[in-house]
């Protein structure tokens, strides 16, 4: 009975610590979206540009994707099934990895 409470009580505190870290992440993610101005071209929760709205891009998304659509956008434009409207700029972001995946993050917890 010792034994199963404190599997419990450690599976608690690694879910809770773990929990803490992706919120601090997403946190991250979202001061990289702001640094980085997506909102010139991308909507989240009715601020940006309405045209290219990212409100549960987490539901629709791999995280894999969401990486590559931000690494390698022209990639993903070819796999549409028609060609966008306006492509994803094909700049160079100077993402650190951390960065990177703090934004992918963020993206991802965008279920609705």
């Amino acid at each position: 009975m010792k034994l199963i409470v404190t599997i419990a009580v450690a599976v608690f505190v690694l879910g809770a610590s773990a929990g803490a870290q992706d919120a601090k992440k997403i946190e991250a993610g979202k001061k990289v979206y702001e640094a980085q101005k997506c909102a010139t071209c991308h909507m989240i929760a009715g601020k940006g540009n309405k045209m290219f709205p990212l409100d549960g891009v987490g539901s629709k998304l791999s995280s894999a994707d969401i990486k590559s659509w931000i690494t390698h956008p022209a990639d993903m434009e070819a796999k549409l099934p028609k060609p966008p409207t306006m492509k994803m700029s094909s700049r160079k972001y100077n993402l650190k990895d951390a960065d990177l995946d703090a934004l992918v993050a963020y993206l991802e917890s965008l279920k609705k």
